[in-house]
């Protein structure tokens, strides 16, 4: 996930928020309702968040 977040480190709530939105609204494009997200990932605000403090790639903590 990190290759497709800004190229920029951030723990910013509203950044955040905006990115969540962003996915959200890509993710209905192609076909794929919230609640399908939420039941795949969560916390779909904790996976990006999660996403740009880990760009390398590897296993979260």
């Amino acid at each position: 996930m990190a290759e497709h977040l800004p190229n920029a480190t951030t723990d910013d709530p509203l950044a955040i928020i905006y990115l969540s939105d962003a996915a959200m609204e890509a993710a209905g494009r192609e076909g794929i309702s919230p609640e399908e997200m939420i039941e795949d990932v969560g916390s779909l605000l904790r996976v990006i968040l999660t996403a740009m403090q880990h760009r390398r790639g590897g296993l979260a903590d």
